[in-house]
């Protein structure tokens, strides 16, 4: 998807990919990466999302990055947060205790504005791109994350032709194709949540995947 989707979408209200609530998959199965009080916590293309507030309260540092402003200043004004903002590169940094996030484009990132990170919290990356940017990204996170880095996966996996995404089927097949050669994977759970999402069937899906995936940095 291109950069001028996304920021329409936000200027346009458009953001039913927008989880309001803290995602349950992220509370029962975090405490399986078995990251430590303080760790630095990174959530790329990270919109105004509360799992941001959620990880900073069990005691991690949170980092995140998000290409449109919008989103970003939504988030510091409807959570009461105090903000400073510096400009960075080409990012402009929005910072309170504990919280960062980088607002601009995610494939700007290098390894110095991560090297402090210990785990990655990937619920919106990957399932927003189409596949011929899913090897990018993809290939950009190896570069951002040193060995032994953990990653915890949402995707989704249903019938593609069905409907057109975001968010788009990422088939167990192809996050092994995507990862497998530098990380250890392990599906921590697969639930059937098509009679959960009415808006899912509302788009045309006569079935739908969740799928969580613990992935481990060789």
């Amino acid at each position: 998807m291109q950069q001028e989707f996304w920021l329409e979408r936000w200027e346009l209200n458009q953001i039913g990919f927008h989880n309001p609530q803290t995602n349950r998959h992220l509370k029962q199965n975090w405490s399986l990466l078995n990251q430590p009080t303080g760790s630095v916590i990174f959530v790329p293309f990270c919109g105004k999302s509360k799992d941001m507030l959620w990880l900073r309260d069990q005691g991690y540092q949170v980092i995140g990055v998000e290409l449109s402003p919008l989103a970003v200043e939504a988030f510091f004004v409807e959570n009461g947060l105090s903000v400073k903002t510096i400009q960075q590169d080409k990012f402009k940094v929005f910072e309170t205790d504990n919280l960062r996030i980088y607002c601009g484009d995610f494939f700007d990132l290098t390894a110095n504005d991560l090297f402090t990170v210990n785990a990655v919290y990937d619920r919106a990356s990957l399932v927003a791109l189409p596949p011929d940017m899913r090897l990018d990204y993809t290939m950009k996170i190896r570069q951002l994350l040193r060995t032994e880095t953990q990653i915890l996966l949402v995707a989704f996996e249903y019938l593609q032709h069905e409907m057109q995404g975001p968010p788009f089927s990422v088939h167990e097949t192809e996050v092994s194709a995507l990862y497998g050669n530098w990380c250890d994977i392990k599906l921590l759970y697969s639930e059937d949540i098509y009679d959960q999402e009415p808006h899912f069937r509302e788009r045309g899906l006569s079935r739908i995947q969740e799928e969580i995936y613990r992935l481990s940095v060789r």
